[in-house]
């Protein structure tokens, strides 16, 4: 299978060189950071990459100097409703930064937990996770990805999704990745008001406490349910410390509109040091 780029030419630039003048730009502005323990996974956001994409780069930038890595993707399906978790397990991801292979080992072996499945529909047209391939593309030689893709976001599909990564992480020394968006269409005085409680959960590593604050309002993050998969994956993994790296809102590019924005996080899990 390969699935071809959906939003190439719209929410991100549709050349390869275009794309890789865009991606260095967004990271050029981001300062050297120094992880005080080991990787485990990221928080990153999936708008338009004028909008997102220096937010972003924050959490990306920790990957210069990596190769050959498989990086399991989680986000929201925002075009087809469904319930589980949508996995891609085998074929080839393509952008205008050329075509990215599925660790097809990961993928199944992620499919023996139950609520999983192989099914590439939901994919096809999905940005959630396709906002994210640019940068692991320019910064990752060797990269190998599993796209999963979340449909209701509930607690037994996050959770179930986050026992999966844990596993697999453990096995392979997977990456993962959380792709959401905060707040949507308030105003940034609300918007950051809202986006600081699930910043607080994120920083506390509390995936039940940010799972209760989504239950009661789904408002606070459209893929809440991968941050609360990744964070539970990592905390299993033995995370210590969780780092907000950048935080952000549509207002702050384009127009500066403040008057109806989306919240934007960037933000790495941390283990102890690798001996």
């Amino acid at each position: 299978m390969l699935r071809r780029a959906a939003v190439a030419g719209s929410w991100y630039p549709g050349t390869a060189r275009s794309l890789e003048q865009a991606v260095d730009a967004c990271l050029a502005e981001v300062p050297p950071h120094r992880l005080q323990g080991r990787l485990l996974g990221l928080v990153a956001p999936h708008a338009g990459m004028v909008y997102s994409g220096g937010v972003a780069a924050h959490a990306y930038a920790l990957l210069r100097g990596q190769r050959d890595r498989t990086v399991i993707l989680a986000g929201p399906s925002h075009r087809l409703a469904f319930e589980g978790v949508a996995v891609c397990a085998e074929g080839e991801f393509e952008t205008p930064l050329g075509r990215i292979p599925i660790d097809q080992e990961a993928a199944r072996a992620l499919l023996a937990e139950p609520g999983l499945t192989d099914w590439p529909a939901p994919h096809a047209a999905e940005h959630s996770l396709e906002m994210q391939l640019p940068f692991l593309q320019r910064l990752v030689p060797g990269l190998r990805i599993v796209p999963c893709l979340l449909g209701s976001q509930t607690r037994d599909e996050s959770l179930g999704l986050g026992r999966a990564l844990a596993r697999e992480a453990r096995e392979l020394g997977a990456l993962l990745v959380a792709s959401s968006d905060l707040s949507h269409y308030h105003p940034s005085s609300v918007a950051r008001r809202l986006d600081a409680q699930v910043i607080q959960r994120v920083e506390g590593l509390d995936p039940e406490g940010l799972m209760e604050q989504l239950e009661g309002f789904r408002g606070h993050a459209c893929g809440g349910g991968a941050i609360v998969a990744v964070m539970w994956a990592c905390c299993a993994l033995g995370a210590v410390r969780a780092t907000v790296l950048r935080y952000g809102d549509s207002g702050d590019a384009g127009e500066r509109d403040k008057s109806r924005v989306v919240g934007y996080l960037a933000a790495a899990f941390e283990g102890p040091k690798e001996c």
